[in-house]
């Protein structure tokens, strides 16, 4: 797909993604939904950042055009408007760039049934947008917008409605909170006060500057909330990106706790034998050994939720049992629950599991593996190409096992090295994993002198 990516289509506001780019955008998606016809329905979301009600604004219009109505539900987390799809039965268009930074927005288009369009449904919008063979209403069949109200506290209620409050609110928990400005700063507060918990906060206020952090939950952005955690004694920090899709979590010390170790103590609590899991191929061996131990079967995809979701789907329409799925970046799903990654319903799962015992007790028997991430920018499709030619380039001199799935992934057995293009921004993102920090150190800093070496000749 030349348009939509990994997780919808991203860009610089205002330069990449314009509002004429969304509009038209829009225009594809409401020809597609409405079957060539027009006349039906669509709704907009949108997270804090100060560019969303513009872009929202153009898709509006862009919709309108095409004869369908428009239910405009502003700020709302992204699983909130896959939860309005499904109650109301209409498609959404969000209006988010997740966990980019400020200056990034852009669209992600979700399905009447609550989920994310698969690939062959994105690759349709994409054609007709790309042939530009919208369906034009005329002036007086043009679309309808209306302002819904309370879309923020049904999805809260649905919340509190599908997890284990009784539990939650006996073990008398502490949650340091950190929303990063984005959409789950309307949201979790109140949800995880509901849930009986005390709640303190920090970058709480909605604000789609992002004054007190950058919206990606990494540990360079999130020392407050380690700070938080220890200052109030609470027994678990939480953290969300731009859209509340995502969870992340510190331990009861202020301890950054990796996202994969969090997936891997989620999945040891959900997956049975025979049951079947999905992740990408970033996917740590923490994961890897919960599903050896248990007798379940996992499966890797290109990195991004559109992927791992169109996966699911697959194996689940043969059958197959998908009981958990995700990625290490805090991005989970429950099937049974929704297929949707949904960062308030992770985190409530695992205050289930805290219910019980100190968040370093759960995550201890996935710790040992050290990972390091690295990003190379590129400012051409030349560089970015010469680049992966040099990541090809160190798979054919190693001596390790090549997936080229998504980029270029080395496992040497004891640790792993994985180099492949952002599907959001212009980088090249560097993953490694090992139980000796020196090892994925040297594997990590190997890849990148390769691509940086590319790159200055390029």
């Amino acid at each position: 797909m030349q348009v939509f990516g990994s997780s919808g289509t991203r860009g610089v506001a205002n330069e990449e993604l314009t509002p004429a780019f969304v509009l038209r955008v829009a225009k594809a998606a409401g020809t597609i939904w409405g079957d060539g016809r027009g006349g039906d329905r669509v709704a907009i979301a949108r997270d804090t950042r100060h560019t969303g009600r513009m872009l929202a604004d153009a898709a509006t219009s862009g919709l309108a055009s095409t004869g369908t109505d428009v239910d405009r539900l502003g700020v709302v987390p992204t699983p909130g408007a896959q939860a309005y799809a499904e109650r109301e039965g209409v498609p959404v268009m969000v209006i988010t760039a997740s966990h980019n930074p400020p200056q990034y927005n852009g669209v992600k288009l979700v399905g009447r049934d609550g989920v994310e369009l698969a690939v062959a449904d994105l690759e349709r919008i994409e054609e007709t947008l790309l042939t530009e063979s919208f369906t034009v209403a005329p002036w007086d069949e043009t679309g309808r917008v209306r302002e819904i109200d309370g879309v923020r506290r049904a999805y809260i209620e649905e919340l509190l409605a599908a997890v284990d409050r009784e539990t939650i609110a006996d073990a008398d928990l502490t949650i340091a909170l950190d929303p990063g400005h984005g959409a789950g700063s309307l949201t979790s507060p109140e949800f995880f006060r509901e849930l009986g918990c005390r709640v303190v906060t920090v970058n709480s206020q909605a604000d789609g500057h992002f004054p007190g952090r950058d919206p990606e939950p990494i540990p360079d952005n999130l020392s407050d909330l380690g700070k938080l955690v220890r200052a109030t004694d609470a027994d678990v920090g939480i953290a969300h990106d731009g859209d509340a899709d995502r969870a992340i979590f510190f331990d009861e010390n202020g301890e950054y706790v990796e996202g994969d170790a969090t997936l891997a103590a989620l999945a040891a609590a959900e997956l049975e034998s025979g049951d079947t899991t999905v992740s990408a191929v970033n996917v740590s061996q923490r994961l890897v050994d919960v599903v050896t131990e248990v007798g379940a079967d996992l499966e890797l995809t290109p990195i991004g939720s559109t992927n791992i979701i169109t996966r699911i789907e697959e194996l689940e329409d043969k059958g197959q049992r998908v009981p958990i799925a995700g990625e290490g970046n805090g991005g989970i799903f429950f099937p049974s629950y929704r297929l949707s990654r949904d960062g308030a319903y992770t985190a409530a799962r695992f205050l289930e599991l805290v219910a019980e015992r100190p968040v370093s007790e759960i995550v201890a028997p996935y710790g040992g593996y050290v990972n390091v991430r690295r990003n190379v920018e590129y400012e051409s499709t030349a560089e970015r190409d010469a680049m992966l030619d040099a990541a090809a380039h160190q798979a054919q001199i190693s001596d390790a096992e090549l997936n080229t799935r998504d980029g270029y992934r080395l496992d040497y057995g004891d640790a792993w090295v994985l180099a492949r293009p952002s599907g959001t921004e212009p980088l090249v993102r560097i993953y490694a994993e090992a139980r000796d920090g020196d090892r994925a150190e040297e594997l990590a800093g190997d890849m990148y002198d390769a691509l940086i070496e590319a790159k200055a000749e390029a």
